[in-house]
């Protein structure tokens, strides 16, 4: 078994996670911990084909056998996320573009899903929550500099969100489970007229917390 994989600096282990099952598979156990059969029932696969996945996730050291026990003369297995591992951009990089666009893919997948089921279940109400878009003019100096500011503030929520946790331990108060995507990407090309650079089409709400991060490069 590999160790705990934190930051990702190997081409190899970015296409392991190039498939959109296991994809999904993360983005369960970043929320909790389950079983190969509870993923396959919340996912609605075989449970054969769901196992493989998972143990591919276990050898690469992405997840980890958390908890073992007999039920009804069965052994059931219970797995955890190890860390949200980060693609390093060198890597990224170095990708095929068809595996950029696979993990990509999966994980818009997922944001979509979220973002969808968060709208319809009004979790977007509080007036802490924050959506904006924004379309900015940059130089190759300006987005390697607003790159390292998404990167940076995603860190600074990784610690906040631990500061939080240990607080919730100490003190035992309400857990706010929230979600926060920070993206920065190449406009497409219908997106980058009038208005660019401007507030026009921005909409800006704040969001507290943070507990799924999406950032320069997030595996899940």
């Amino acid at each position: 078994m590999s160790k705990p994989i934190t930051e990702i600096e190997d081409p190899r282990l970015v296409k392991a996670l190039a498939h959109p099952l296991r994809i999904r598979i993360l983005g369960i156990l970043e929320q909790r911990s389950a079983t190969p059969k509870e993923l396959a029932e919340l996912l609605d696969v075989q449970l054969e084909n769901l196992s493989y996945h998972v143990r591919t996730l276990r050898d690469y050291g992405f997840i980890k056998l958390e908890r073992r026990r007999m039920v009804k003369g069965a052994v059931e297995h219970r797995y955890g996320m190890v860390a949200r591992p980060r693609i390093t951009a060198a890597v990224w990089e170095q990708l095929p573009a068809i595996v950029r666009e696979a993990l990509d893919a999966a994980s818009l997948d997922q944001i979509w899903d979220v973002v969808s089921r968060a709208a319809a279940q009004d979790k977007m109400s509080r007036p802490e929550s924050h959506m904006a878009r924004r379309v900015a003019r940059l130089d190759e100096q300006g987005l390697a500099d607003m790159s390292k500011v998404v990167g940076d503030a995603v860190d600074k929520l990784v610690e906040i969100e631990k500061q939080s946790a240990q607080r919730l331990r100490k003190h035992h108060g309400a857990e706010i489970t929230t979600v926060l995507v920070a993206m920065l990407f190449d406009a497409p090309d219908d997106d980058g007229g009038a208005g660019a650079g401007s507030d026009e089409g921005s909409v800006h709400r704040s969001r507290r917390g943070a507990r799924a991060v999406a950032g320069r490069r997030a595996a899940g």
